[in-house]
């Protein structure tokens, strides 16, 4: 089978599609900020606006492909969930078998969780097949001397025709009370992941 040269993955509506150059995050924020007078939520809306500059910052310079989110208010706080996908080679002599996903991807939270809720598992993409998965609370780095807890669901899918690509689809969320639901909805999400080629043209 030929490598594909490009790929589908369907968010929910209320998502958006993220700027990975960061020049719309001010917009959005702002946009954000009207939409409440709560002094609570709108440093929350700050705190989270704050993240995502990092985690736009990190994504480009480890080469993210796409990007989509949502920061969405709700009397009882506010919703923060996230989605990209990364280009990834193994090197030469090396795959991403899941012992080895498990030693690479994020590290366990120091706080209020321990490393035993780390889950290594692998899933089956309709018309993409067998996938390797690693779930879990990881400590991302939002600054050289700050991080966060956030709940992960990393999913490596082979690359047809190209030994040793791969695409990881990334999510995450702060949201940690919402754990059950958070990963329901990171798993549908993964599960709408497609590969596309272009059709070949035939000479005349």
């Amino acid at each position: 089978m030929s490598a594909p040269d490009r790929f589908v993955l369907r968010v929910p509506e209320s998502w958006s599609e993220a700027d990975l150059s960061g020049d719309s995050l001010a917009a959005t924020r702002a946009a954000a900020l009207a939409l409440t007078d709560d002094p609570r939520q709108r440093a929350e809306i700050n705190d989270m606006f704050r993240q995502g500059r990092e985690l736009t910052h990190a994504a480009r310079r480890h080469g993210a492909l796409y990007a989509a989110g949502t920061v969405t208010l709700f009397d009882e706080g506010v919703f923060m969930a996230n989605v990209m996908v990364f280009a990834v080679r193994a090197p030469e002599g090396q795959e991403l078998d899941l012992a080895t996903l498990s030693a690479l991807l994020g590290r366990p939270a120091r706080k209020g969780r321990t490393p035993s809720n780390r889950l290594v598992t692998s899933v089956e993409i309709p018309e993409v097949g067998t996938a390797a998965r690693v779930t879990g609370v990881e400590e991302v780095s939002l600054t050289a001397d700050v991080t966060m807890s956030v709940l992960t669901m990393n999913t490596v899918i082979p690359v047809p025709g190209e030994p040793r690509s791969y695409l990881l689809v990334a999510c995450s969320s702060p949201n940690l009370p919402l754990e059950t639901d958070v990963y329901d909805l990171f798993d549908a999400i993964t599960h709408t992941f497609r590969y596309l080629s272009s059709p070949v043209e035939t000479a005349q």
